[in-house]
């Protein structure tokens, strides 16, 4: 009994993410979550409550396997390094779990979705800070700023399918930031 439960609540989990992801949060109903889940309405109450605390749920798995999945990557070895591993990132990310990005960047507006990204990036700035002050560049704040905007918007673009070129792109950065 309980393993039956676990996989209709991992069913409910995957197809609300997919409709999310593809329809939008408001456009997917519980109802609809339900019938493409093959299970019934009640049981998405019984396991989340409601919608809002579905969603947040499956953002909150996201983030958490996502840091699980790439602690490596996080982790400072050399200013180049970490660099060059920050600018690959959203191309991995985007690889690894296609359908959350997709449901991140539809979600972008939304206050839980934009909190829940902030403190998943915030732990990265000051480190991508320390790289490029101690790779001496003159204004490492900009840089900062720069190249974090860069990673946010590599990853929404190739999630949404906005981009073919991601890896020519993070060449790109890299040869610009003389990380090969």
């Amino acid at each position: 009994m309980k393993e039956s439960t676990i996989s209709r609540k991992e069913r409910i989990l995957q197809t609300a993410m997919q409709l999310f992801a593809n329809k939008g949060y408001l456009d997917t109903s519980t109802k609809e979550i339900a019938a493409n889940a093959g299970v019934s309405e009640a049981l998405i109450f019984k396991h989340f409550g409601n919608k809002d605390s579905l969603l947040s749920h499956i953002v909150k798995a996201g983030y958490r396997k996502v840091l699980m999945h790439h602690k490596g990557m996080m982790s400072y070895k050399s200013a180049k390094d970490f660099l060059r591993n920050m600018v690959k990132l959203p191309s991995e990310l985007v690889a690894d779990d296609p359908q959350f990005w997709k449901l991140q960047e539809r979600l972008s507006h939304h206050s839980f979705s934009k909190t829940q990204h902030e403190l998943f990036i915030k732990p990265v700035q000051p480190i991508v800070l320390k790289a490029f002050n101690e790779l001496g560049y003159n204004n490492p704040e900009l840089e900062t700023q720069f190249l974090l905007l860069i990673i946010d918007m590599l990853w929404k673009k190739e999630a949404c399918g906005e981009i073919a070129n991601a890896n020519e792109l993070a060449s790109l950065i890299e040869e610009k930031y003389q990380l090969k």
